[in-house]
Order: C-alpha cells, then structure tokens, then sequence
C-alpha cells in the first residue's frame, strides 16, 4: 500500500487543525442566532468541543496502534469531514423549530434544541480530535525523532487553528454566512481526505467521491428560506459581530439581533415616541438646575444602534452635533436602510465604544450608553475608569445616561436590582450626583450621573418652566420619568466597578438563571 508523503500529511494535519478550530467559531454563530452569545452559551460550546476534542486523542492513538495505515487514517478524515458538512444541515430544521419555541417559551423544546445540537458535533469533532496523534504514527519511521516529529504535527496543527480561528471571524461569516462557513471548510477538509484515500486506495476513494454529492443534494434541500422566520421579517443577515433581523409590525419596525429577545431600535415614520426607553434618553439634561432645551448643544450614543436616540435628540433639540458610536457597521447600514438614519447631523463612528470615546477631542452636553442588555454587558463599559473618561468628555453641566438591565417583581420573587446597584454605586465614585428611573413594564431603568451637584426637584422646576413651544414629546418624557423616579440607592456598601474587578457577568448570568429558575421567564411569554 502507498503511504502519503511526510509534506502531505502536513498538509492533512493543518486542514485539520483549521477546520476544528472554525467549526467551534462557527458553533457558537450557529447556535448564536437562536439562543444568543452569553457566557454561558459559549462555556456550554468550549467545554463539550473539548470533551469531544479529548475523547479523540485518546481514540485515536489507540486506533492508530492497532491499524497504522494510511487507508485507516483518510477513511475516518474523510467521515469527519462529511458529518461536518452534515452539522449546520441537520440542524437548522432544528433551530427553525428552536426559533418557534422562543415565541412561547417551551423550555423543555428549546433546552433540548441546544443539547440535540451540540451532541451533532460529538462525531465530527471526536474524529478530528482523532488526527494528530493517527498522522504522528504514520510519520514515524524512527523513535529517536519520535519527539520532533511529534513537535512537527502539534506545530502545524496549531498554525491551521490560527487559520481556523482568524478567517470564519473576519472574513467568512459575515460575507457567505455561518452554514456555508461550515460547508466551506467541510469540503477543503473534504477534498484532502478524498485526495490521500485516492492515492493509497482507489477503489475506496472513488467510493467515497459519493460524499461530497450527498452533501450538495442535502444543502440544497435544507438551505432555503430565512434562518429564523418570523412574522414580518424584512431583512437578514450575518455580521461580524451578530446576527441582525429588522422585522416590521403594524407600521413600526425594530431590530432584533442574535437571539432576538430584545429590541435596539424602533422606527415609526408617523410616531415619534417609543414609550420605551429611548425617550428617557431626552430627560437626561434636566437633572441640572435652571436648563432649557437651548442649552443641549451636543450629544455623544455609545450603542447607536439603527438611531433610535439620534433621530429623537435631533427632532427635540434640533440640529445639534451627535456623535453616533456603533461597533457594527452592519447595524449601520441596516439603519439607514430601514429605519431612516439619515440625520445630516450625525456623525457615525464604527468603533469600539470607549475606545471612540476616549479618542474624542470634543466635549457633549450628554453622552448616552445604550450598548448594555442581560446577559450581554461589555464589561468595559461599566468600570470607573471608563466612567473618568467619560466625565473628561462632558461639559461643565454635562450628564450621562445609561440603560441598565434588571429583573422586575414576578410571583412573589422580589425583582434583583443588583447590576443597577452596581453601576449607581461606580457612577457614585466618579459623578456628584446619581438617579435611577424604572421603565415601566420592562426590565430596563435608566440611570443618571450629573458632574455638578444636583437635585431631584430640578426634573420638576425644569418641567414646570419648559417654555410654550416645547415639543410635546420632551414635555412627556420629563412626566414619565419624574412618575418613575426611585430612591437612589445610598448604602456605603456598593460594589464598584473597575478595570481590574468587574463582576458584571456573574452578576448578569445569575440574574438571568435566578429570574428563570424562579418563573419569572413566563412575564416575557404569558402563561
């Protein structure tokens, strides 16, 4: 039997390395879409990826002792790439069907969409993992180069997941999507496996030249159609960074992304206000004593979005300088594409939030944060010393406002407010004066941090001095949010916040699982 050559068993061992590393990338895309990117999702994608990676090293030296031959080694790569292939084709029926249950909250059908899921990875996965110690047998001829051999395969294999882990992210994924991703790297893995099965054994490899049509035929029939249909759904896509969904219903549209429990954006061409809380984003300035709608000249929104926020600063306060910051520039042009994120004076910055921030020369009169949602919060933008930065970027009265996550009371289980508290407690530290508004009916409040000292009571002298030609939605705000004003909390035991300790995700991942565990899910679903 022919053997392969040391240099294409290189080539093998790197294919293998790239595509082990993509498939776990593109798991947690695929998987993303449905169930969200949390921490947890992400422990749950890592942790069973290394299980299966473990299972195949050991398998596969094994296998290797007891059949080192070539033919062995390219039948089970060639197996690994087709069940590869398979993953994201056999799973979208289940992950359309994952998508329907998040309507009502089935719990048991999407816990078990998740896990179906993940175990489609346990025999590809396994395979691979079955690679490098297999084509370290094949490669050694003398056991006085067994270590540099050894070293030879784990490099290559190494430099292949660098490939695996740079190309689905950066380039991949957002330009053919996450099941083509799949069945991009399936197929060059593909290609390989057939190629070696050729040469050491033809019969079998013109076999298997079966696997690649079977794919073809079975892409074609489970590709079609949207990957999580909703009702009204105008527009889909895969980013960088998420899977974006603009859906429009009775004349309002909203983005949705990644799992698509919350909203980003509203837009309704008739209706100005939201009652929800992008308007208490207008409130902010009025927490300072004696301030008029004049006296808002600019405005900073880290988490742009589809311009929700910008579109209302700008029919309130007129044309004023607002620097829109959003890391994605496919929400962008989803933006401005559907929801008429147009504002002449809005200047859009696709950057990372505090990193635009910080590299600012202006100075606002407000600067918003709206880039915060259970459970996924940018650690970075909740700390003091980002907060100190933000403070150097605020005029003399400036204000901040941020839109905070929290759980709301549900059958008899107090609501936890513990990620406002934190963030009220670091704000404490860096600004003289704090409030807190709950958002009614959600499971938002709206947090305000003043440099001057201030006073509740300037919301109320401010409300009663608007002058007549006030536009109507301000005047509303300015009612809302004093009716929901909360007793800030005071206790010299708050947490804050730094770049060195920020216990924000443990703090957002127990929220979630205790509001879960307790029931309270069902205030998103109804009974």
């Amino acid at each position: 039997m022919p053997l392969p050559s040391r240099r294409y068993l290189l080539l093998t061992v790197f294919t293998s390395g790239m595509t082990v590393l993509a498939v776990e990338i593109s798991a947690s895309r695929l998987l993303g879409n449905i169930f969200g990117t949390s921490n947890l999702v992400w422990a749950n994608i890592i942790g069973l990826m290394l299980v299966y990676l473990t299972a195949g090293y050991f398998i596969g030296g094994r296998w290797a002792d007891r059949s080192p031959n070539p033919r062995t080694f390219y039948s089970l790569l060639t197996v690994a790439a087709f069940f590869t292939g398979l993953v994201p084709l056999i799973a979208r029926p289940v992950l359309v069907f994952a998508a329907r249950a998040w309507e009502s909250f089935d719990a048991a059908v999407l816990g078990g969409s998740f896990l179906g899921v993940l175990i489609l990875f346990s025999i590809p996965v396994t395979l691979l993992g079955c690679v490098s110690p297999f084509a370290i047998r094949l490669a050694l001829t003398d056991s006085k180069h067994a270590g540099e051999v050894a070293g030879q395969m784990y490099a290559v294999s190494t430099l292949g997941s660098i490939v695996g882990t740079f190309l689905p992210v950066l380039w991949l994924i957002p330009t053919i999507g996450t099941t083509k991703t799949f069945l991009l790297f399936a197929g060059l893995l593909l290609v390989v496996a057939l190629i070696g099965l050729l040469v050491v054994d033809r019969r079998r490899g013109l076999l298997a030249l079966t696997a690649p049509v079977v794919l073809g035929l079975l892409a074609g029939r489970f590709l079609a159609g949207p990957i999580r249909p909703m009702e009204g759904l105008l527009y889909e896509t895969e980013s960088s960074y998420n899977f974006i969904q603009v859906v429009e219903r009775n004349g309002t549209r909203f983005l949705l992304l990644n799992e698509g429990q919350g909203i980003h954006s509203v837009y309704n061409p008739q209706q100005l206000a939201t009652h929800g809380t992008w308007d208490l984003f207008l409130a902010a300035p009025y927490f300072n004593a004696a301030h008029t709608p004049a006296e808002v000249q600019s405005l900073a929104i880290v988490g742009l979005a589809a311009g929700t926020i910008s579109k209302q600063y700008t029919a309130v306060y007129g044309p004023i300088p607002i620097d829109g910051i959003e890391i994605d520039p496919d929400i962008v042009e989803a933006g401005r594409r559907y929801f008429d994120m147009t504002e002449p004076n809005l200047n859009v910055i696709v950057e990372d939030g505090r990193w635009a921030l910080e590299h600012s020369a202006r100075r606002y009169s407000v600067v918003g944060i709206d880039a915060y949602r259970l459970p996924y919060i940018p650690a970075h933008l909740t700390t003091q010393e980002f907060f100190q930065s933000v403070k150097a970027h605020l005029v003399e009265d400036g204000v901040l406002v941020i839109n905070v996550g929290r759980t709301p009371d549900s059958d008899g289980l107090p609501g936890d407010r513990r990620l406002v508290e934190g963030m009220v407690g670091t704000l404490q530290s860096v600004f003289a004066s704090v409030y807190v508004v709950d958002v009614p009916n959600s499971f938002n409040s709206i947090v305000y941090a003043t440099v001057l000292p201030t006073h509740a009571s300037h919301l109320v002298e401010n409300l009663d001095r608007l002058p007549a030609n006030t536009h109507p939605l301000l005047t509303q705000t300015l009612t809302w949010a004093l009716d929901n004003l909360q007793p800030t909390p005071q206790s010299t035991r708050l947490r804050v916040f730094t770049d060195d300790v920020a216990s924000v995700e443990l703090i957002s991942n127990s929220m979630a699982l205790r509001f879960i565990l307790g029931g309270g899910i069902y205030q998103l679903f109804g009974p």
